[in-house]
């Protein structure tokens, strides 16, 4: 089992910058790919970023040029930094994890509001 746990949420301005964590425990060796999909109230939760255990990435379009995602292996432990944000990227944003065979894991998820 995986257990993930975001932060880093918050308040920002347009064109502002945040970022957020994503702190595993649990069966971290197991995880092949970590991630960030994101919710607005009354749509499905969307696609945002990616990681893999061997280092590749993957990014919506919406993203792509504004959002990074990394990882720090010694405190297990993914980073999404978010740059040049806009009112449409407001959201929940929730981290994830992929075990083979198992059931994605989910995180809490974390309110990130773009707003003047």
């Amino acid at each position: 089992q995986v257990q993930l746990v975001e932060s880093g949420g918050g308040l920002v301005q347009p064109g502002g910058s945040l970022r957020l964590s994503c702190a595993a425990s649990g069966s971290i060796f197991s995880i092949y790919v970590m991630g960030w999909h994101r919710q607005v109230p009354g749509k499905q939760r969307e696609f945002v970023a990616h990681i893999t255990r061997g280092g590749n990435t993957n990014y919506a379009d919406s993203v792509k040029g504004r959002f990074t995602i990394f990882r720090d292996n010694a405190n297990n432990t993914v980073y999404l930094q978010m740059n040049t944000l806009k009112p449409e990227d407001t959201a929940v944003y929730f981290c994830y994890g992929d075990v083979a065979g198992r059931p994605r894991s989910w995180g809490q998820g974390t309110q990130v509001t773009v707003s003047s």
